[in-house]
């Protein structure tokens, strides 16, 4: 499903049980200095991470100051986040202007909150030039934080360059059946560089046959509940995706392959080092 950008008014675009990806949960936050957002999820735990600008985050007692460090856009630095247990209060303040993301994933536990520095990210880049699969990926919450989050994964995607492919060889992750797969409904939000850049998000359900294409856009949102779902940027532009994967039984993502483009494996520098993070 694409959801085309639109002004949320700080409201959810993917809400609590969502009917096409109810183990995710997605909202974009917009503040003035000086202004303050306040919510709590009941059934989800989430993590607070300002696309642009400075907050201060006060969750479960705990203060967390001055989380985020960029400017324009999403490229002017690295992201910073707190991570916000299930059915605990949240309150964000802006220091700036600010863009936020709420990213969330259904899990019934509480845990402890803490906050993601730049320096806690985990880093892989992998593909090249040559494939067009060149790709950089800021695990906010990954392999780092196996052990302190639920069923939650936040991560942000590039493009490296202009153009190219990214989620490629295609996979999908709809269906609980290890070792092989993991059900993980997920969630993307785009943005382009320059803003009025755009590409493909494609879906095919079943391998070999017809799919869906959505034109995406500076600020869409998809969501993808099955199917394999690569992605794609025009030349001269580049791409972010703001990824948010929420579990049904685990945490660790395990992808399953597109049978059809599975040989693709062998011609893409690092995509095993990549796969590896998703935990």
């Amino acid at each position: 499903m694409h959801i085309p950008p639109f002004d949320n008014q700080n409201k959810p675009i993917v809400d609590e049980g969502d009917a096409h990806v109810p183990l995710t949960y997605f909202n974009i936050v917009k503040l003035k200095a000086g202004e303050a957002f306040e919510y709590r999820l009941k059934g989800y735990e989430s993590c607070i991470v300002p696309a642009t600008g400075t907050v201060t985050i006060e969750v479960g007692g705990e203060t967390f100051a001055d989380i985020g460090n960029r400017g324009a856009d999403v490229w002017d630095g690295d992201p910073e986040g707190v991570y916000v247990p299930t059915d605990t209060g949240a309150r964000i303040t802006a220091r700036t202007d600010t863009e936020v993301f709420v990213a969330g994933a259904q899990f019934a536990e509480t845990l402890t909150p803490f906050a993601v520095r730049s320096a806690d990210l985990d880093l892989v880049q992998y593909g090249s030039d040559d494939t067009k699969t060149h790709r950089k990926i800021k695990h906010i919450l990954g392999a780092a934080h196996h052990d302190r989050v639920g069923r939650l994964l936040v991560s942000e995607l590039f493009t490296v360059g202009t153009g190219g492919w990214s989620g490629f060889p295609s996979h999908k992750h709809d269906t609980d059946r290890l070792p092989d797969e993991t059900r993980h409904d997920e969630c993307y939000n785009f943005r382009f560089k320059p803003d009025y850049g755009s590409g493909l998000q494609m879906l095919q359900r079943i391998d070999n046959e017809p799919g869906d294409a959505y034109h995406i856009m500076n600020g869409s949102t998809v969501l993808i509940d099955k199917g394999y779902h690569p992605c794609c940027v025009l030349p001269g532009y580049e791409m972010y995706y703001f990824t948010i994967l929420g579990g049904l039984s685990q945490r660790s993502l395990k992808q399953y392959f597109q049978p059809t483009h599975a040989e693709q494996l062998h011609t893409i520098p690092g995509i095993m080092d990549m796969v590896a993070k998703f935990k």
